[in-house]
């Protein structure tokens, strides 16, 4: 059986990100895929071409992943998170379905390592990049842990010490805050008052 054949019979002959059953291909999870079955997914034109090209992103295509997200195959988690950290950024509902998204410890690191879509190359291309107390460098979609409680302004609750931040986004024109949700509120956190978690 194809490479193609079996990605089909897998995806049920749609795509595995958006559901569409027209224009499919295979697609080779980056980096490093040996072109195998457990590392490729089968995708439309219109979500290749997006993924190829971020600044031409249409966010309403990216909500089926609602449903992709929830796939058993790691290739489909791994390119369903990409698309939510990179959405993250400007689409509440991205951060929520992120919020949600588990991949276990090696899914997650294939899928940091090669998260290289805009919004992380913009973070990155910044001269001084987001750190936390500790001046480890932080990057979209990390875990942060609260070094001190946090009175939340307008919120009316205190984030206490020792809560994780699962999911970060990183404002991008301010080096010293990050946004994350803590107890179902999004909100903006400064780098001095986190450490990240291994």
């Amino acid at each position: 059986m194809t490479l193609e054949a079996e990605l089909l019979k897998r995806g049920e002959h749609k795509c595995e990100l958006c559901s569409a059953s027209d224009e499919l291909g295979v697609f080779e999870v980056p980096p490093g895929s040996d072109g195998s079955v457990a590392q490729c997914v089968l995708i439309c034109e219109t979500c290749k071409d997006q993924i190829d090209h971020p600044d031409k992103i249409d966010v309403h295509h990216w909500r089926a992943l609602n449903d992709a997200m929830w796939s058993t195959h790691p290739p489909v988690q791994v390119m369903a998170w990409r698309m939510l950290t990179h959405l993250s950024s400007r689409e509440g509902w991205a951060r929520d379905l992120l919020d949600m998204l588990y991949l276990d410890e090696q899914t997650l690191t294939w899928a940091k390592s090669g998260a290289k879509l805009a919004t992380d190359e913009k973070s990155e291309d910044t001269s001084t990049p987001h750190k936390d107390a500790n001046g480890a460098i932080l990057l979209a979609g990390d875990t942060v842990t609260l070094i001190k409680d946090l009175n939340v302004k307008g919120a009316g609750f205190t984030a206490k010490r020792g809560t994780a931040v699962r999911n970060i986004s990183l404002v991008a024109d301010n080096p010293e805050h990050i946004e994350g949700r803590v107890s179902g509120q999004q909100i903006v956190i400064l780098t001095q008052f986190v450490k990240k978690s291994s």
